[in-house]
């Protein structure tokens, strides 16, 4: 498929999808949001696709933000409407895709663009990078998530300051507060990231998803993530999967899972 303002390419089992609108560094408009959800759609239901990288092109930003032009003049429900279909859309679609998803952050990741790479499962940050949620310096808060995501990814008091005064943090920083995994040189971010992603596409596609699942069954209000834990791990015995990594380890070789 072709798309105006991202890019897709597949490496092996890897796929990096670089959100392409350099001039706006990056900023989340709606139409890239539709064609974001488009690709991740598209790569979710590729058997073929074991991990997905998300990502800036250029080496100033991920996302500087969300596209203000776009609402600037909307109404309270118009505002309402934008937050509900982006996170149905996009913010949450990523955060529960079956697909692991790491966030390569490079240069500026404010406002939806560090909600986007919140909704990822993990992050990797360039040296370079700068991440914040400025929303209460335009009159509004984060609305793609990010009220929700940071407090669970770096404790409540932090996310607290961090919102409330628009600042933002380096990556060191970061590293510190658990917001990123590892922090690496702007050369080595895709490298690294990629090196990470083959680890992962080694292992079961089908055990991941159900990781992926109970993980995030944890942090859902009305869900109990043990008993999703239960569920799943139950299921696992049914699959193809777990019959070749099973036998593989009593034969004591390299599993090559069917990823089903």
């Amino acid at each position: 498929m072709n798309y105006e303002n991202i890019l897709s390419e597949q490496q092996n089992s890897i796929v990096t999808i670089s959100i392409n609108r350099p001039s706006k560094l990056n900023a989340l408009n709606k139409a890239t949001i539709q064609e974001l959800h488009e690709a991740f759609k598209d790569v979710d239901g590729d058997p073929n696709v074991k991990v997905i990288i998300i990502t800036g092109s250029g080496e100033k930003a991920f996302v500087a933000g969300a596209d203000i032009s776009e609402f600037a003049n909307f109404s309270v429900a118009e505002g309402g409407q934008l937050a509900a279909q982006g996170q149905a859309m996009l913010f949450d679609y990523v955060a529960n895709l079956s697909t692991p998803v790491i966030a390569a952050i490079n240069g500026f990741a404010l406002g939806g663009g560090l909600e986007l790479a919140m909704s990822a499962h993990f992050r990797i940050a360039s040296d370079n990078a700068k991440m914040g949620l400025p929303e209460v310096s335009l009159g509004v808060i984060p609305g793609y998530g990010g009220t929700q995501r940071l407090p669970e990814l770096v404790g409540k008091g932090r996310a607290m300051e961090l919102i409330m005064t628009g600042g933002m943090i380096d990556a060191n920083a970061a590293l510190t507060y658990g917001l990123v995994n590892h922090v690496t040189t702007l050369e080595e971010l895709l490298p690294f990231t990629q090196k990470i992603a083959t680890k992962i596409a080694r292992n079961s596609s089908v055990a991941i998803a159900s990781a992926i699942a109970s993980i995030n069954a944890g942090y859902e209000d009305g869900e109990n993530g043990y008993d999703t834990e239960i569920t799943e791990f139950g299921r696992c015995f049914g699959t193809a999967d777990f019959k070749e990594g099973t036998q593989a380890f009593l034969e004591k070789r390299k599993p090559e899972f069917p990823g089903i």
